[in-house]
């Protein structure tokens, strides 16, 4: 994919104008979650529309750190878990708690549901990160940005918990360095800071 077509990356003064559109729409706490999942944790439409709450919860029923994201509910065999970020962890708890989505069979439930269904697919959740992209006016953005600002914040501040490009490639589940490269997304002004530190 050519870099002019990628999906945009958002700021996060972008990220924080969604989540306050979203806060105020319909399913809000929901659709909260959705966008979070993308920009906290990287995660893919088929990831969101396939993540199950036994996957982000302790044998004790509580909510764990992590994302215990398997195989099946991922691209190929791009299982992985990944840290759940604080304020993704704060929404999930939410969400888990909301009377619509408590029931005996919660830990092997979807987290993502419609009004409809108890589940939903990778094409509603695409669709959705379009309508609100649209409706906010963010040209270039579709349901690849959150992953691909997530990826890119990663790669930018791995050095800082010493960590490196193969930390974020597993984080993102891509089997290769050079797929993870393609998704971050290069700074003129980062390349000018780096050159004036050497």
């Amino acid at each position: 994919m050519a870099l002019s077509k990628q999906a945009k990356t958002l700021n996060q003064k972008q990220i924080k104008f969604v989540l306050e559109y979203l806060g105020n729409g319909r399913n809000a706490l929901r659709n909260q979650v959705v966008f979070l999942l993308s920009v906290k944790a990287g995660l893919r439409a088929k990831e969101i529309a396939n993540l199950k709450w036994e996957m982000v919860m302790n044998s004790d029923g509580s909510l764990s750190n992590e994302i215990g994201l398997v195989n099946v509910a991922s691209k190929g065999i791009s299982g992985r878990k990944i840290p759940i970020n604080r304020i993704l962890k704060a929404k999930l708890a939410e969400l888990f708690v909301d009377a619509d989505y408590v029931s005996s069979e919660t830990s092997n439930s979807f987290v993502i549901r419609t009004e409809r269904s108890n589940g939903t697919s990778p094409q509603v959740i695409v669709n959705l990160f379009s309508k609100w992209y649209n409706d906010l006016g963010l040209v270039g953005c579709s349901s690849h940005s959150g992953r691909r600002t997530f990826i890119t914040n990663a790669a930018r501040k791995i050095a800082m918990v010493n960590g490196s490009l193969r930390d974020v490639q597993y984080l993102a589940g891509h089997s290769s360095l050079q797929t993870t490269e393609r998704y971050i997304e290069y700074s003129e002004k980062a390349r000018q800071k780096l050159v004036d530190i050497i």
